[in-house]
């Protein structure tokens, strides 16, 4: 995907992309990225310990992949917020499916403010939502 040229218009959808197969090595990588240090993202007796099926990704790396879709597609230089709700649990082994449409448009001195919804989600279930918004040339 590469930023748009022009303004997009409501409705307007980025491509599908996916990620993945997602890996325990991708989250430990992270964890030690980000400083998260969460045994449950790394350690299969601890997760399961507390009732999980396995380890399983953080949050904010699934955020991040959606993110850097969101930012391929309109680009990270015109971002000017991004807003994530953490929905669901991602496993070893799952593949995210990010999506995202242009909801609302606004006329702005400095460009066009866009907003989008994007979504991450594995098979049926909703793992993330985010809004963004964007400012691109006029």
């Amino acid at each position: 995907m590469s930023a748009p040229s022009t303004a997009v218009e409501v409705g307007t959808e980025a491509p599908a992309r996916e990620f993945g197969p997602l890996t325990r090595q991708m989250f430990v990588r992270y964890s030690g990225a980000s400083g998260d240090l969460n045994p449950m993202h790394y350690d299969d007796e601890m997760a399961r310990s507390a009732g999980y099926p396995s380890v399983f990704s953080q949050g904010m790396h699934v955020a991040a992949l959606l993110a850097g879709y969101a930012t391929d597609w309109l680009g990270a230089e015109r971002v000017r917020r991004f807003g994530v709700r953490f929905r669901d649990q991602v496993y070893p082994g799952d593949v995210l499916s990010c999506s995202g449409v242009v909801t609302d448009t606004a006329p702005r001195p400095d460009g066009v403010l866009v907003t989008v919804a994007l979504a991450a989600k594995v098979d049926e279930r909703t793992a993330l939502t985010a809004t963004a918004d964007f400012l691109l040339p006029g």
